[in-house]
């Protein structure tokens, strides 16, 4: 098998890091994708750090295993405290995307973002690695950012476009801190799906990112400058594993990936 024709490795938490791996499918047709996500152990947003690093570096290890030749972290979490951590103690030979770093590269360089919003898990808010980042990048940015733990839970229950989920969002973005950005980081792989409710509530235009679509073109770059990128339709099916099977995660997850799929349990922490 040539390094292009190999597959990328995709894991999350749980399902959400599936925005991401149907955009990567939308942005990069020709590759086959292996996606994990870890339903036992979701979601990571509660977890400490050492736990996250623990369950990254067993994850990482066993796409290594499906002779993966990339690896994406579709999880802010976890990109959050492991991507530096993989790359050194498991001396990665593939190249390791994280959702955090080609979003924040993208803000960084906007000449329209000034006041910038964030909501993400209370991991990532309270982390402070967005503004670490994005201080590094252009010190005249101003980032106010907010920790929204309700919202991953009910859009994996399916609570999205009602009543229910528009209450809860407002609520949130009613936050003084949020009134007056001009962009939003949507710091959530799961916050795609209600991408079209929080822009119904800002009665201004503002520039929404969605890292997954920005993590896709980051990973197409990366592939392309290294010429491993896959340019031949694959014939082999993509896979998606789980480390705990219910009927509901995969209907769940169909929700996420946009098409049917089938979930396989993979027991990598028995």
């Amino acid at each position: 098998m040539s390094d292009a024709s190999r597959p990328i490795g995709i894991f999350d938490s749980g399902i959400g890091g599936l925005t991401v791996a149907k955009a990567i499918k939308e942005t990069l047709p020709n590759e086959q994708i292996v996606y994990f996500g870890d339903t036992v152990h979701m979601p990571y947003g509660d977890k400490s750090s050492h736990a996250i690093k623990t369950y990254a570096k067993r994850i990482t290890k066993f796409l290594l295993n499906q002779n993966c030749k990339a690896i994406v972290i579709a999880c802010n979490s976890a990109s959050t405290v492991a991507s530096n951590l993989l790359d050194k103690e498991l001396k990665l030979s593939v190249p390791i995307i994280n959702v955090i770093d080609p979003t924040v590269e993208l803000v960084a360089k906007s000449k329209k973002a000034k006041f910038i919003g964030l909501i993400g898990t209370k991991k990532t808010v309270s982390s402070g690695v967005y503004a670490k980042r994005l201080k590094s990048l252009n010190a005249n940015l101003k980032l106010y950012s907010k920790a929204t733990p309700l919202l991953a839970p009910m859009i994996e229950e399916g609570y999205f476009n009602n009543n229910i989920s528009r209450t809860i969002i407002h609520s949130y973005l009613s936050s003084s801190h949020l009134g007056t950005i001009d962009t939003l980081i949507l710091g959530c792989t799961h916050y795609p799906l209600i991408k079209s409710e929080i822009e119904q509530y800002y009665a201004q235009p503002i520039h929404i990112i969605d890292s997954s679509i920005v993590t896709a073109r980051a990973l197409k770059n990366k592939l392309t400058k290294l010429h491993i990128l896959n340019k031949e339709a694959h014939t082999k099916n993509d896979l998606f594993y789980v480390t705990d099977y219910t009927t509901g995660f995969e209907k769940a997850a169909q929700l996420f990936f946009g098409e049917e799929i089938k979930l396989k349990e993979s027991r990598i922490f028995d």
